[in-house]
């Protein structure tokens, strides 16, 4: 006799994009963001409060108490992430929210994404901002060949080595180098950098990209040093090509 069990219907994952700050969302993400999260009732997220904010933003009328959320941050323990995936095993779609920007982009996301391959899990990623890649369309440098570095080291001679070894790189392979700082060292950094890299190096320094605070600027490090600027907290994309 043949095999009479029904196959299984696979939910999807869905990658969700947010906003990159507190903007209209149907102004920088696509409708069909808004339509996918209105018929997806579980999400995984870094941050429940900010994501069901958002969830509220974009679609005012979905009921908030329907929601399931699982919790991706630094606490989360390993061996409970491949269970986040079961709705999907059931024939259920489950959303990964970034907490900013694109999921699995300098976002613990990935880690979700890898699993949902090996478990044969659709993956459908959404269009949204990637503040890393509007940064470097908006540069002027070398889109052929870049490398994102993700965050400096904490340790003083640690950043500098590495700010060294970027600025050599770029220069060695034409490759254009992309970094991020923790807001609140923004301006420390900037510092370091004009006191590091060489005067005709290009230094794009992008901040608060999508919003109306907006500021995106590349001169070469001379340049740089003739011009006060303060970023304070605001989250910014440094980019550097020598």
């Amino acid at each position: 006799m043949g095999d009479n069990k029904p196959n299984l219907i696979i939910g999807n994952l869905y990658l969700i994009p947010t906003t990159l700050g507190d903007s209209a969302p149907l102004e920088v993400l696509p409708y069909s963001v808004k339509q996918k999260i209105e018929s997806i009732q579980h999400f995984i997220a870094e941050n429940e409060k900010t994501a069901r904010r958002f969830i509220k933003k974009i679609s005012p009328s979905k009921s908030q108490p329907d929601l399931h959320f699982e919790h991706l941050n630094k606490f989360t323990d390993p061996a409970e992430i491949p269970g986040f995936l079961d709705p999907c095993i059931h024939g259920l779609d489950v959303g990964l929210l970034s907490e900013a920007g694109c999921p699995g982009i300098a976002d613990p996301g990935a880690d979700v994404v890898r699993i949902a391959h090996e478990k044969k899990i659709q993956v459908v990623p959404l269009v949204g901002p990637s503040s890393i890649l509007l940064a470097l369309m908006s540069s002027g440098m070398n889109g052929q060949s870049f490398a994102f570095n993700g965050y400096l080291p904490i340790d003083a001679a640690e950043r500098t080595k590495m700010i060294k070894t970027f600025e050599r790189n770029s220069r060695e392979f034409g490759q254009t180098q992309i970094f991020i700082e923790t807001p609140y060292r923004n301006d420390k950094l900037i510092v370091e950098l004009l006191k590091r890299l060489q005067p005709e190096t290009r230094l794009c320094i992008a901040v608060d990209i999508t919003l109306e605070s907006e500021y995106i600027a590349t001169k070469t490090v001379r340049e740089w040093n003739k011009i006060q600027l303060e970023l304070n907290k605001r989250p910014a994309i440094f980019i550097i090509q020598a």
